[in-house]
């Protein structure tokens, strides 16, 4: 079983990826119901952070039921990423991720996230000045590299390691090529049977089937598949996950109950840690993606994202259950969500 620090992870984990304006409580949530092993806060800014900009301490918040848990920083100062990871500690995570693979522009003009790819010498400097200022396990999300004539994630799994990160996950992507174009899990296989490597290395991208997940498991050896975009309005693919890897089961299309029900779920957290306004405001977005398939639902979908209180979303949703209580949801292939084209970064 992958053990990063103190925590020790189930065999074959699957990891709920950070996404930014994704994956806040309520998301996440749904997310650990359906059976996710190990999940991360939106990232975080460093210089926010230290700032004590709203936004930023807003985003440190998680629930003991979300365990186990880590908050994820980015940013391209030594003194600053170490200051917010010893701000992090104070919310006792398990363990504090650091940002070198986002590839938004604006996150990238900074010198951070993808951006610190450009310079390695500067991501081991500021790797180690969070790992010298926290007790608690650090671990770090990037990418293969800056472009295709810089791949050199084999070298940096090696120099990370060897300052003190306990677990390593990779996109398989380049940050020039964003999110185009299929990611490669060839250098993450080489990376992971590296004799060097003794930290659990996670692939990450394109993951969008259990079926597509056995077969990089058993082709690249890695220890885990951290999920992001596919669970975005899909949260069961880590429940239809884990029994395809099980057994080989492939589990049936959550019903239309069980849609319902995260739709519910969603929206009752949304307005617990958003508050009315803006809870309801954001849930709207969901809605599309938990009835996506069913005949006709455009009607239903207009209530859902006009009205304005709890109790009529609620009466809107029953009404759907009882509409369609006699359809039949069909497997159908799980759509990649761009959704960086929509953040607020």
């Amino acid at each position: 079983m992958p053990k990063i620090g103190n925590i020790i992870l189930p065999d074959f984990p699957l990891l709920l990826a950070p996404m930014e304006d994704v994956s806040d409580p309520p998301f996440r949530s749904v997310c650990k119901d359906n059976g996710a092993d190990l999940m991360y806060s939106e990232f975080i800014s460093s210089e926010g952070l230290i700032r004590d900009a709203i936004k930023s301490k807003q985003k440190l918040d998680f629930s003991e039921e979300e365990r186990p848990f880590g908050i994820q920083i980015f940013g391209g100062d030594e003194e600053a990423m170490a200051m917010s990871a010893r701000i992090c500690e104070t919310v006792n995570p398990d363990l504090v991720d650091i940002n070198f693979g986002c590839p938004v522009k604006k996150v990238v003009s900074k010198g951070a996230g993808a951006g610190v790819l450009k310079d390695i010498d500067l991501m081991v400097r500021l790797t180690e000045a969070v790992v010298k200022s926290t007790n608690l396990p650090v671990t770090v999300k990037t990418r293969l590299g800056w472009d295709e004539q810089t791949k050199n994630i084999e070298e940096v799994a090696e120099r990370l390691q060897d300052v003190g990160v306990k677990a390593l996950s990779i996109h398989g992507r380049t940050r020039s090529q964003l999110y185009k174009g299929q990611a490669d899990w060839t250098l993450i296989g080489k990376v992971k049977n590296n004799p060097r490597i003794q930290i659990p290395i996670f692939g990450n991208g394109d993951i969008d089937s259990p079926q597509k997940a056995l077969e990089y498991k058993n082709r690249y050896g890695i220890d885990g598949i951290m999920i992001g975009r596919a669970a975005i309005g899909y949260p069961w693919i880590f429940r239809e996950t884990k029994a395809f890897l099980k057994d080989g089961t492939l589990l049936p299309s959550p019903t239309l109950e069980e849609r319902i029900q995260v739709c519910k779920k969603h929206l009752h957290k949304s307005l617990e840690w958003k508050g009315p306004i803006v809870g309801i405001n954001e849930m709207r977005r969901h809605y599309t993606n938990y009835l996506k398939g069913l005949p006709g639902i455009k009607e239903f979908r207009y209530k859902l994202v006009t009205l304005t209180s709890p109790e009529a979303i609620n009466e809107v949703l029953d009404q759907i259950s009882e509409h369609y209580k006699d359809y039949q949801f069909q497997h159908t292939p799980i759509e990649i969500i761009d959704y960086h084209q929509k953040c607020p970064l």
